[in-house]
């Protein structure tokens, strides 16, 4: 099941529990997950439209009942990797990209030309570090990128 993220997926849901989410159709001005397509993998964010329950994590869509798994959460009202234990009231569901996997370069933090690759990569002697999520690589470094990824260097 290929991973997919989708720009402006956004649906609600009135689910309760841990368990998986029923979709009920999009939000006004966003597209549903079928955009997703059935059986594939997304990252997602559940959040009570009163109150302050919410989760972050990747599920799967499923077309058959319209449906998100809550296969693996990454951050929770509940705390940590815990799923939220939802209560009665209406829910937004949408694509979102969450923080702990986003990766960006500040202007000038990272001077090697965009490059795409897999294997084994030598940054550059004599320039800037870089880290991404919990993984720092320093000036002069080599890192192999592990089988099935590509990595972007800028």
């Amino acid at each position: 099941m290929p991973f997919v993220v989708r720009d402006r997926v956004k649906e609600t849901t009135t689910t309760t529990g841990q368990g998986t989410i029923t979709l009920l159709g999009a939000a006004t001005g966003f597209q549903s997950f079928s955009a997703i397509g059935n059986a594939n993998n997304t990252y997602y964010t559940i959040a009570g439209q009163t109150g302050s329950e919410w989760e972050v994590g990747i599920g799967t869509y499923t077309a058959s009942g319209t449906t998100l798994s809550r296969d693996t959460v990454l951050a929770s009202s509940a705390g940590g990797t815990t799923k939220t234990n939802f209560s009665a009231g209406t829910k937004d569901v949408f694509v979102t990209y969450p923080a702990a996997y986003a990766s960006f370069a500040a202007a000038g933090a990272v001077t090697e030309n965009y490059t795409t690759f897999t294997g084994t990569y030598t940054l550059t002697s004599g320039k800037n570090g870089f880290s991404v999520g919990p993984i720092t690589i320093a000036s002069g470094s080599s890192f192999t990128v592990p089988s099935g990824q590509r990595w972007l260097v800028v």
